[in-house]
């Protein structure tokens, strides 16, 4: 299979776009609303979320640049990539509910749905492209822990 660059960028771009539409919902109420949430005691700095999640949506676009390059031989091609939008439209929706609405019940539900998806998701790319499937691991354990983040930052505040 050719490398195709044009499809990789975009691809990659789709992703960090969703990341950066978060960013934008997250950046001021990291500095002031979540500052005032009781944390449990595993919460991770701050610092940490940038550069995890920038690593996540590389390794989505990855994911996706290598079902992109397999579409014609996929049945149900339109399927799959309505399932891999919902998910990133879902990951994207969580930081609104949390960080911009601040509505902490409302956001454990909706990324239990998110993690929900993502499994989905990445069941579909593994039967596509196994790498596509496997490289989809990490962003499941993040999203685990988030989970989990999120279930105890509900029940503390």
């Amino acid at each position: 299979m050719k490398f195709k660059p044009v499809a990789f960028i975009i691809n990659i771009a789709i992703t960090l776009s969703i990341g950066a539409l978060g960013g934008l919902a997250t950046a001021q109420s990291v500095r002031t609303w979540y500052p005032t949430l009781n944390k449990p005691s595993f919460n991770p700095p701050n610092w940490l979320f940038a550069p995890v999640w920038t690593s996540l949506y590389l390794l989505i676009g990855i994911a996706a640049y290598l079902v992109w390059v397999k579409r014609d031989q996929i049945v149900h091609f339109p399927r799959t990539v309505a399932i891999y939008f919902i998910q990133l439209i879902l990951n994207l929706a969580w930081s609104f509910i949390f960080f911009y609405l601040h509505e902490i019940g409302f956001a454990l539900a909706e990324i239990l749905m998110l993690l929900a998806v993502i499994i989905l998701n990445a069941v579909m790319f593994y039967k596509i492209d196994k790498w596509a499937g496997l490289i989809f691991i990490p962003y499941i354990l993040w999203v685990s822990f988030a989970s989990f983040l999120t279930y105890n930052l509900f029940i503390l505040n």
